[in-house]
């Protein structure tokens, strides 16, 4: 049986799917304004995407949710396969995306800072994710995370939040969202709308939580 730390902090491996899931420090907000959330995303851009593909992604006030696929380093440019810290010349992918992910908290984190006038800490120390081992999985995580606001009670109806990925699948705006590629997995927008109106069997639920 996997313990806590086996099951919440997998290594981060090359060319995996993974469900990552952060919240704010205490359960407190890590974002009070609109701003914030476009912020949040650019910096998230910015650090990660050179090294991750984004499938789903929803923002919640005090906590956010992701799919993303790690890249295969190999097939990175020269100059990302390796990372500069401080004298340490990070080469390990594994490390380069935990490292990462840490400059991002920070970077954001002291936007809002300032903004709000914090002192302590605005994220939890570490980011939970899970591998996403499995066809089922994918499917219905995908739901589960753009389904999120409306099970926290944030909005009536999770088609109109405005912070998810949800709409931004069926757009024709340019994006790195991995839309195409999460449509075709659907069988097209339809499949894609369809699935979402499902809901989850009781027992698979638990297992896509990693919120606890």
């Amino acid at each position: 049986m996997a313990t806590y730390r086996q099951e919440y902090f997998p290594p981060l491996l090359e060319d995996c799917f993974y469900h990552i899931y952060n919240r704010g420090n205490n359960g407190d907000n890590l974002f009070f304004q609109h701003r914030n959330y476009r912020y949040f995303l650019q910096k998230y851009d910015y650090y990660l995407s050179p090294y991750l593909e984004t499938y789903t992604f929803c923002l919640l006030p005090n906590h956010f949710h992701l799919l993303v696929r790690i890249k295969n380093f190999a097939d990175l440019p020269k100059i990302e396969q390796t990372l500069r810290h401080g004298q340490e010349l990070i080469i390990s992918p594994e490390r380069i995306i935990s490292e990462q992910f840490r400059r991002f908290f920070v970077s954001y984190a002291k936007s809002i800072k300032v903004q709000e006038e914090r002192t302590v800490s605005l994220f939890e120390k570490n980011f939970r994710r899970k591998l996403v081992d499995s066809d089922e999985y994918f499917t219905n995580l995908v739901a589960y995370i753009h389904r999120n606001p409306e099970t926290h009670g944030i909005c009536a109806d999770f088609r109109e939040y405005p912070y998810s990925s949800y709409c931004k699948m069926m757009s024709p705006k340019v994006t790195r969202l991995m839309k195409l590629q999460v449509l075709s997995w659907f069988g097209g927008i339809e499949a894609y709308q369809q699935v979402h109106q499902n809901r989850e069997e009781p027992g698979l639920l638990k297992e896509l939580i990693i919120e606890t």
